[in-house]
């Protein structure tokens, strides 16, 4: 049962709700410090993550590889279009507030939420553990986090927050009824090298949440797809 991938689904999904009708109840000085924590938890979520790393080349590897790749068909602004389609569908359901956000603060600031919602290092593994074990803590102390983030960043978003639910579980119930296929193929190492990767990722969520430096978190998501088979190349072929 994917308990944990149903709470934290639902709490992205309530927490949108709740940010885009009662938003007006918090002040704009009490949401931009909220959401500074935020990037600081989420920064110190990729930390903790990044400590587990086994092959620092394997992992460095595949981000500079893996973004490149990403740069360059345009993964990131595929993405972009793609969250543009999602809020136009959901402001046919639900009248969007003004946001005070021009369209690239408005999209700049969806993909941040998206990839940390759905493509967060924590949330993929989390997904994998809890389909192969049976564990759903790592989700668990996801749904947290994402419950508070979304809705500080529904009063900013509107409704279009809670639509994010929606891939996030198609993306977590995938990986969770592949986790039988893809656990049995891992290494520790290659978790730990993936939870790195992943922990790279949301450090760089991080900084874009706090608005320090914008880093391309979408285009780096491939980054995800190519760590595993690099550890695996560098340590059973390399020999490193």
């Amino acid at each position: 049962m994917p308990t944990g991938i149903i709470i934290n689904v639902l709490s992205v999904f309530i927490g949108g709700i709740v940010g885009t009708f009662a938003g007006h109840l918090l002040s704009l000085d009490f949401k931009e410090k909220l959401n500074m924590i935020f990037g600081a938890c989420a920064m110190t979520m990729g930390i903790n993550a990044i400590t587990e790393m086994e092959n620092m080349p394997a992992v460095i590897f595949s981000v500079v590889v893996g973004t490149a790749l990403g740069l360059a068909i345009h993964f990131g602004d595929k993405i972009t279009w793609a969250c543009s389609k999602m809020e136009l569908v959901v402001s046919k359901f639900v009248h969007q507030k003004s946001t005070g956000l021009s369209e690239e603060e408005f999209s700049n600031t969806l993909v941040t939420i998206i990839v940390l919602f759905c493509a967060s290092g924590t949330g993929i593994y989390g997904s994998i553990v809890s389909g192969m074990t049976g564990d759903q803590s790592i989700l668990y102390s996801k749904s947290i986090l994402d419950f508070f983030t979304a809705i500080i960043f529904a009063c900013l978003l509107g409704a279009v927050v809670s639509a994010i639910a929606i891939p996030q579980f198609v993306i977590f119930m995938i990986l969770f009824l592949l986790a039988g296929v893809i656990y049995p193929l891992t290494t520790p190492a290659m978790i730990g090298d993936f939870k790195a990767c992943g922990g790279i990722l949301l450090l760089a969520t991080g900084f874009r949440m706090i608005k320090v430096k914008m880093f391309p978190t979408a285009d780096m998501i491939i980054a995800m797809i190519l760590v595993m088979p690099v550890s695996y190349f560098w340590t059973s072929v390399l020999g490193m």
